[in-house]
């Protein structure tokens, strides 16, 4: 029988894991507004690197104690609700739901992958959140469709419990009611764009390398194939050809700014 004490430890276990989380969220704010002084100040930084650059270090020393931490506690806490639990319940009905569970991790990590190699989830949420208001790739066509569509998109909100995005398609359309479209897309569909000021941490593709790029004038992403290998700046456009985009025999050769250009997702049909 479960006896009060049992249950006074299990609550203060919990109301420390509450504390670690509140840490780790003030600590994460921190990292982010940093990141953001580095992203729109850098004339400024460079006149006191050292200093930004051991605070940051700092920073990250910290949120990886604090994750490590939470973890802990999680882990204790786990096991104190194991110890509660009565035997003779519906163990099987148990078995399913935590295989269940097992499954949407897997898929929600699978997700977060795509982001960064962050070092941990709560980070890569950390910087799927901090899209909000940025243009992004999406794909706001369904799995089951024949082609994949990408455009350019607006991320209005991210659900930290749903991993999905809420988006805009500001592109207008033919008739009023379309002039803006909204969107609850998985993160699985979502690709962030390069930074525009901040070239250095832009992907590198290869001659022949196939991409997903933006079309010039338009906001619609197709497959293209890379032909200039060796760029002078990684600020430099690339000079792309675009499937489909035939003239009298022959594919044109057409420039697209490197933040406009992504990797082509695995299985993408056009």
């Amino acid at each position: 029988m479960t006896t009060n004490g049992e249950i006074s430890a299990l609550l203060e276990k919990a109301r420390e894991l509450d504390q670690v989380r509140k840490e780790l969220d003030d600590t994460f704010m921190e990292i982010n507004k940093l990141h953001k002084k580095i992203s729109c100040s850098p004339e400024m930084v460079e006149k006191s690197v050292d200093a930004v650059l051991n605070k940051l270090r700092s920073l990250y020393a910290q949120a990886k104690d604090l994750s490590e931490n939470e973890v802990s506690i999680s882990s204790a806490l786990a096991n104190m609700l194991d110890g509660l639990t009565q035997p003779g319940g519906p163990v099987a009905t148990r078995k399913k739901s935590e295989v269940n569970e097992t499954k949407k991790k897997r898929k929600a990590d699978t997700e977060l992958s795509r982001f960064s190699a962050a070092p941990s989830i709560r980070t890569q949420l950390e910087q799927a959140a901090s899209l909000k208001g940025e243009q992004v790739a999406a794909r706001v066509t369904p799995d089951n469709a024949e082609k994949d569509e990408w455009f350019i998109v607006k991320v209005t909100h991210f659900d930290r419990d749903s991993k999905e995005f809420e988006v805009l398609d500001e592109e207008p359309g033919d008739d009023e009611e379309t002039m803006q479209k909204k969107y609850r897309l998985p993160m699985s569909r979502i690709l962030p764009f390069p930074k525009k000021n901040d070239p250095s941490n832009a992907p590198e593709f290869s001659q022949g390398q196939q991409v997903l790029a933006v079309y010039p004038g338009t906001t619609a992403l197709y497959k293209a194939t890379v032909v200039n290998s060796h760029r002078k700046k990684k600020s430099d456009d690339y000079v792309l050809e675009f499937d489909d985009d035939e003239e009298d025999g022959s594919l044109p050769q057409r420039n697209v700014p490197f933040y406009k250009v992504v990797p082509l997702p695995e299985g993408h049909r056009q």
